[in-house]
């Protein structure tokens, strides 16, 4: 017998965090985009259970602080809609510093948005003076090297692991920008997660004053079955 799915549309919202949503925590990031949805009479599927939520999915966690323009959630619905006026029509429920760029259909059954994030990219810029000669050569040097191991804590049931992690396979690229921007291309997701805070920590910079934006994701290619 055939299973047929509850969802009937699949909406992929790309948007971005800016102003006061930079300190919005990834939890209470969906539970805005749950009113910003409800607000807008939205169709939405709910899960089942007691406590019945709205299915969506985030794409990947965005650390405290940070800016993006390149955020993205799926959004399951039980009636298919429109997209014409869509984006307005979210916009005009939304807080100050939730941008919304694009909405599309994505089909149904594909996998999900979380297992898809592969890696993403940011603009961190310094807010003070920096040596950018000194950081070029720490740049290279980290580069350069086969490994970067690092000891991590890994909590389960109630015991704490040492373990070692090797987190250069999770730098693709870094280079500055300019004087005072670094660009750096780092592992997000299932694959591994590196976070900029850490690169600016294993480059000496952890104490500077900076700001990050992240403004690309990068999602593998969905295959078809």
């Amino acid at each position: 017998m055939s299973h047929i799915s509850p969802v009937k549309q699949r909406l992929r919202i790309h948007f971005g965090k800016s102003g006061p949503m930079k300190y919005t925590g990834n939890l209470d990031i969906a539970k805005t985009w749950e009113r910003v949805l409800r607000r807008a009479n939205l169709p939405l599927l709910y899960t089942e259970g007691f406590n019945t939520r709205p299915r969506i999915q985030l794409a990947s966690a965005l650390p405290l602080g940070i800016t993006s323009e390149c955020e993205i959630i799926d959004v399951a619905l039980k009636e298919p809609i429109e997209l014409a006026g869509l984006k307005e029509r979210l916009l005009a429920t939304s807080p100050s510093g939730l941008e919304i760029y694009r909405i599309e259909s994505v089909p149904i059954d594909g996998a999900a948005l979380q297992t898809l994030v592969r890696s993403a990219e940011y603009r961190i810029e310094f807010k003070e003076p920096i040596d950018s000669e000194v950081l070029k050569e720490k740049i290279s040097d980290m580069l350069a090297q086969d490994t970067i191991i690092v000891e991590r804590i890994k909590k389960r049931k109630r015991r704490e692991k040492r373990i070692q992690v090797d987190l250069r396979p999770l730098i693709h690229e870094l280079r500055m920008e300019d004087e005072q921007t670094l660009i750096a291309h780092l592992s997000v997701g299932n694959v591994g997660n590196m976070r900029p805070e850490k690169l600016l920590e294993l480059l000496g910079l952890a104490e500077s004053y900076f700001t990050i934006h992240r403004y690309r994701l990068h999602l593998a290619e969905e295959t078809k079955s």
